[in-house]
């Protein structure tokens, strides 16, 4: 099997990834100081920019978004986001240092490019206890129905110290509606403070794996296929942008059969934790 876990560069321009198990998803890590500028085109992909932290004005296809971007860093609120179709070219311009990511997957979609600004970005708490975390839905059928995608579902996930995340562990590799549908998923993480870690574990019993990856900054797990889950270390946050692609846009999931009974008890977790 071919890694599914590796790192990804901060350098000044665009870090791409050294491997990439995946058929349909590819990802890469935006960096540019003030006033630089990058060009690129989609080709005969659908291509998010994802801002993590600073400004920039995005041209593309004869569309200008200008000065776009609002937090800091990925963990300072919710992010803004462009959508730039297949067959387009783009110019990418920073104001002030830029942090950004870019996802992408294969399109025909015919549309124009559009901005996803932090108010239609829609805030979801899953989970509870010690699996309890954030979720910033990006651009998905439940949240934002009406922008217009081929394949992408994206969003981002907050994880408490301490925390676990993707809990009980999933998988989403065969298309079996409504109990699942097949997609690859990547999650670039990050850590706050950055010195921090995490765990990542990703197996399979059918395929005869079991591995588990050390989450640090600037990290990333992709999974084309495979039960998945992470934790965060005590004493630090872990984010991830997570992005799917693969049959149609309708989410399902198969929960580790072991492990499902957990989710069931999310309903009598969270009433406890109010009664207290």
């Amino acid at each position: 099997m071919t890694a599914c876990f590796t790192r990804v560069g901060s350098d000044y321009g665009l870090n791409t990834l050294d491997a990439n198990p995946c058929t349909l998803l590819d990802f890469s890590r935006l960096a540019l100081p003030d006033g630089a500028h990058f060009d690129g085109t989609t080709g005969e992909r659908e291509v998010v920019l994802v801002i993590f932290g600073g400004r920039c004005t995005v041209d593309v296809a004869g569309k200008t978004f200008a000065r776009i971007g609002a937090r800091p860093n990925p963990f300072a609120g919710k992010p803004y986001a462009v959508y730039m179709p297949a067959g387009s070219s783009y110019t990418i311009t920073a104001h002030g240092s830029l942090d950004a990511g870019l996802c992408s997957a294969p399109s025909d979609l015919v549309t124009d490019p559009y901005v996803i600004t932090p108010d239609m970005v829609v805030q979801i708490d899953a989970g509870a206890a010690n699996f309890s975390r954030t979720l910033y839905n990006i651009l998905t059928t439940s949240s934002q129905p009406e922008l217009p995608a081929a394949r992408l579902l994206i969003g981002e996930t907050f994880v408490p110290s301490g925390n676990w995340s993707t809990y009980p562990p999933h998988k989403h590799e065969v298309d079996n509606l409504p109990h699942e549908v097949y997609h690859e998923e990547m999650y670039y993480f990050r850590v706050n403070p950055p010195e921090g870690f995490g765990l990542c574990r990703h197996y399979s019993p059918e395929r005869g794996y079991d591995c588990t990856y050390t989450i640090t900054d600037s990290t990333i797990f992709m999974a084309p296929h495979g039960y998945h889950t992470t934790c965060s270390a005590p004493g630090y946050t872990n984010y991830f942008l997570w992005f799917l692609a693969g049959t149609g846009r309708i989410q399902a999931v198969a929960l580790d059969p072991a492990l499902a009974w957990v989710q069931k008890a999310v309903p009598l977790i969270r009433q406890a934790e109010r009664s207290s």
